[in-house]
């Protein structure tokens, strides 16, 4: 139940992206479940690959290269998905970003939600 909820938040969440920011775009809320999808598939498979190999990058920018490597992540989702568009690198940090704090905002309201369980 909670994995099923936090998928359409998610899609939901790309949606108020798309929103808020005109570098993205969503074309429909079906669109938006697959991009979910693809997206937290990219994030679990290719990112930690991603992150292990670009290391000594992130530990000389302390940390900060990994808005780049989220920015990558975002940005090839956008590639897969033909219902997510993002009309440059700039437009995939900036939605990873807004993106990544609607996902904070979300996995906490989920956790409280479903923290009795």
């Amino acid at each position: 139940m909670k994995l099923i909820l936090n998928w359409l938040l998610s899609a939901a969440a790309l949606l108020a992206v798309a929103y808020l920011y005109s570098g993205v775009v969503v074309t429909s809320f079906t669109g938006a479940l697959i991009a979910a999808a693809v997206l937290g598939l990219l994030n679990i498979i290719v990112r930690p690959i991603l992150v292990v190999l670009t290391l000594p990058v992130t530990v000389i920018t302390l940390g900060l290269f990994l808005f780049i490597v989220n920015a990558l992540m975002f940005w090839a989702a956008a590639g897969l998905v033909s219902g997510l568009s993002v009309t440059g690198f700039a437009a995939a940090l900036i939605g990873s970003l807004l993106y990544s704090a609607l996902q904070l905002a979300i996995n906490f309201v989920l956790e409280r939600l479903f923290l009795d369980q």
